[in-house]
C-alpha cells in the first residue's frame, strides 16, 4: 500500500501514532538535557484538511475530528493534553482546519534547548517541510531517503532522543527493511527511544514484522496496535514498536487505547493490543 499522507492526516493512524509520540516527547521533557528527535519519513508537516485529498477522504472526520468533540475521562483527558493542546495551536479559530505531522508535532513540544531533523525524499512534500519549519531554528528538514538518513545521523551528539521511522509502506519489503534498519541503528545507539509505525491490513506482515523484531536480541520492546475495521478493509489498524519505551509509558498507553478503540472504531470493530515482544514478562494490557 501507499500511505499517502495528504489523503490519511488526521486520521484514526495518525491519531494512534501521534498520541504515542506526544506521550514519548513528554516523558523526554522531563530531564533538562537536551534531546533530539529524528523523523526519517517526515512528510510536508503540516496538512490542510480542507483540502480536496482531505476532502475526498475524510479520514480526518472519524479520527482528529471524533476526538476533539468526544466527552473524554478525566485521565484520558490529562494524557491527551500535550497532543491536543499541539493540534489546537495550529487551529486558533476554534475550527478543525489544519492538523500537524510529525515533525510539526515534535518541534511543537520541544523545549528551546532540543533539536528536530525531519527528512523526506518526495520533491514537493521535502519543499513544503522546508518552509513549515524553515522559521524555527531548533529544525533542521532535508530532503534525503529516509533510510539513508536513519544510517547518518544515528547516534545524534545529545545521546537523548527519539527517532521515528514511518515509511510510506509503498513496497511489501518495507515490514522486512524495518527490522533490518532498526538493527543497525540500534548497534549505533542503543539506549536511543525508537517508534515504528506500520499499517494493518491483514495479519500476516504484522506478525511477520513482529517476529523479526524479536529475534533482533533488543532488550525492551512494545508493541501498540489499534485497529478499527474489519479484515478486508483497506487499512484497518495502526501499528507501533516501541524500543526504549519511556517508564510508566505501558500504563499510559493501557488507559488511553481502551478509549482510542471505542471512539474511533467502525460499527463497534475498535480493538487494540499492547504487550511486550521483549523485556516485561507480563502484557502491559491484554488484547481487547
Amino acid at each position: 500500500m501507499n500511505y499517502a499522507h495528504e489523503f490519511h492526516a488526521g486520521g484514526f493512524a495518525d491519531v494512534h501514532k501521534h498520541v504515542v509520540l506526544a506521550r514519548v516527547l513528554t516523558h523526554l521533557r522531563e530531564k533538562e538535557a537536551a534531546f533530539r528527535v529524528l523523523d526519517t519519513h517526515a512528510g510536508s508537516g503540516v496538512y490542510d484538511l480542507t483540502s480536496e485529498a482531505a476532502e475526498r477522504s475524510a479520514e480526518w472526520r472519524d479520527g482528529i475530528a471524533r476526538l476533539f468533540e468526544a466527552p473524554l475521562p478525566k485521565p484520558v483527558v490529562t494524557l491527551l493534553a500535550p497532543y491536543l493542546d499541539a493540534v489546537r495551536s495550529l487551529n486558533t479559530s476554534g475550527a478543525l482546519m489544519h492538523y500537524p505531522g510529525s515533525p510539526v508535532l515534535a518541534r511543537l513540544l520541544m523545549r528551546g534547548q532540543d533539536r528536530l531533523i525531519a527528512c523526506e525524499a518526495h520533491a514537493q512534500a521535502a519543499a513544503t517541510l522546508r518552509r513549515n519549519l524553515r522559521a524555527d531554528a531548533r529544525a533542521k528538514s532535508l530532503r534525503m531517503d529516509g533510510w539513508t538518513a536513519l544510517k547518518a545521523y544515528v547516534p545524534p551528539k545529545e545521546r537523548r532522543g527519539l527517532v521515528l521511522i514511518d515509511p510510506p509502506f509503498e513496497e511489501e519489503s518495507d515490514f522486512v527493511r524495518l527490522p533490518a534498519a532498526l538493527a543497525e541503528a540500534h548497534r549505533k545507539w542503543a539506549t536511543g527511544i525508537y517508534l515504528l509505525w506500520y499499517p494493518i491490513k491483514s495479519r500476516v506482515a504484522p506478525g511477520a514484522l513482529a517476529r523479526r523484531c524479536k529475534r533482533l536480541g533488543i532488550p525492551k520492546m512494545l508493541r501498540s496496535e489499534l485497529t478499527i475495521g474489519e479484515a478486508g478493509d483497506r487499512l484497518r489498524g495502526s501499528g507501533l514498536i516501541l524500543v526504549n519505551p519511556p517508564w510508566q509509558l505501558a500504563e499510559e498507553l493501557a488507559c488511553l487505547l481502551p478509549t482510542l478503540a471505542e471512539l474511533l472504531g467502525r460499527a463497534e470493530a475498535g480493538r487494540f493490543r499492547l504487550d511486550w515482544l521483549t523485556g516485561e514478562r507480563r502484557p502491559a494490557a491484554p488484547r481487547q
